[in-house]
């Protein structure tokens, strides 16, 4: 029996938004970590004001890509400038189709001349390993799925390890016996520990220096005890499942937008090619902004703030799509700080409301009506409320803008969008995104 595909499921559904819409759905969190250790509370505060442990060893897709044609592919299909891309950096992938709308992002590190590791959700993977395949490219792929969904179970490959927060630094130097070499951003380091080779590399988030080790799994259990030995003076905290998922509202990065591949007919034979259990079929639509129509919820790299990584000089998909729209971006990337009053009394019944999470796109509202949607709400508690990275339009993303976000549960099809359904509005203002003053400087200073 055939395994159906992302277009079978469309066909059957109907349209892609009654395949992917799912009221309610369980926010995504990363597996097999513990979702607390201390208090989701606690491991917040930990990267803002002490040192964070995080685990990401697991829920990523790892995909080696390597050969003649490896540089060449990516170059291709993706925005980034490859002329300058360094042994041991990494760079933000950001793949578009040929009508400029994104397909995912991942994180793309450089490991050799010919060698690439493509990490992240594997939606830019699929299309990277389609391309080069169609294309006909002198390259070869190596997989290694998320611990979820890893064929037979086992170990990753690789142990990820980040280090964050104001005693990163500190704690670092008391596990490998002094400061490590002076490293830019999103660049990587040669490490040793008793004898043990790995990488790190210069990292950050939510506005916090750290490092992220990478190495081989079979060194990951010593590591890690270093790590929590050396921690243990400091206050270090591991950080759960729950917390993780929410210092990208903070630094203003956007996982997962709906990848622009389910409509364009050119696109037919992709769709018919990605299997329909893959991300693309099954990472749900849920929030108060209902359309049927799936391309109101693709984004362009404009919209999610990576014009800065596009680079013309080079021939890509999409790249005629991207000067077209390059002056006139639908909407802007704006952190809404939602009233904390208002939280208490929509999400807590007028008591704390505990954790909060939300990839759902809720609806922004002015007084005129409709103006944008959220991306990802997440309870911050150093800030003491829900921030929602959102998309909205230009006229009004000017910070201390006064906007509305509708907190609901539109059913789907069969209900009118426009429709009122009572769902209670929740007072927002507009400030910029990053949230953090040091992630949306200096973050950028260093790249």
């Amino acid at each position: 029996m055939a395994i159906p595909s992302l277009q079978d499921g469309i066909d059957k559904a109907g349209s892609p938004i009654r395949l992917l819409w799912q009221p309610n759905a369980e926010p995504w969190t990363p597996e097999v970590v513990e979702r607390e250790y201390t208090g989701w509370r606690q491991e917040q505060a930990a990267w803002h004001e002490g040192v964070a442990l995080l685990n990401l060893s697991h829920h990523m897709y790892d995909m080696w890509i390597e050969g003649p044609d490896a540089t060449r592919v990516l170059a291709d299909h993706g925005v980034n400038n490859f002329e300058k891309f360094a042994i041991g950096q990494a760079k933000q992938y950001v793949p578009v189709t040929s009508r400029g709308n994104i397909v995912t992002d991942g994180i793309l590190a450089r490991e050799g001349e010919n060698k690439y590791l493509l990490s992240g959700i594997p939606a830019a993977q699929h299309w990277v390993q389609y391309h080069a395949e169609k294309g006909g490219y002198d390259v070869a792929f190596e997989t290694d799925a998320s611990s979820a969904f890893r064929p037979g179970g086992g170990d990753p490959k690789l142990f990820r390890y980040q280090i964050q927060g104001p005693l990163a630094a500190e704690l670092v130097e008391n596990v490998f016996g002094g400061p490590l070499p002076e490293t830019k951003f999103f660049h990587s380091t040669p490490v040793t520990l008793d004898g043990r080779a790995f990488r790190a590399l210069r990292h950050g988030m939510a506005g916090q220096a750290g490092f992220e080790f990478i190495g081989p799994w079979e060194h990951a259990g010593h590591v890690h005890e270093a790590f929590l030995k050396a921690g243990e003076p400091l206050g270090l905290i591991q950080v759960g499942a729950l917390a993780y998922a929410t210092p990208s509202v903070e630094s203003g990065w956007i996982p997962s937008p709906v990848p622009g591949i389910y409509t364009d007919p050119e696109l037919a034979e992709y769709r018919a090619h990605l299997p329909l259990f893959g991300i693309e079929g099954k990472r749900p639509l849920n929030g108060s902004l209902f359309s049927e129509d799936i391309e109101d919820y693709y984004v362009s790299p404009y919209e999610l703030g990576y014009g800065k990584l596009i680079h013309f000089a080079h021939d890509f998909v999409g790249r005629d799509a991207l000067l077209k729209a390059k002056d006139e971006p639908r909407r802007r990337k704006v952190t809404l700080v939602l009233d904390p009053e208002d939280v208490r009394t929509v999400l807590g019944e007028g008591q704390d409301p505990g954790f909060v999470l939300s990839y759902a796109r809720h609806r922004v509202e002015s007084a005129t009506g409709l103006v944008g949607m959220t991306m990802q709400s997440a309870s911050i508690d150093p800030v003491g409320t829900v921030l929602a990275q959102t998309l909205i339009d230009a006229e009004h993303a000017a910070p201390g803008t006064e906007v509305t976000v509708v907190w609901g549960e539109h059913p789907g099809s069969g209900t009118d969008p426009e429709a009122d359904l009572g769902f209670p509005r929740i007072r927002a203002t507009v400030q910029p995104s990053p949230f953090n003053e040091h992630a949306r400087t200096l973050y950028r200073r260093n790249r």
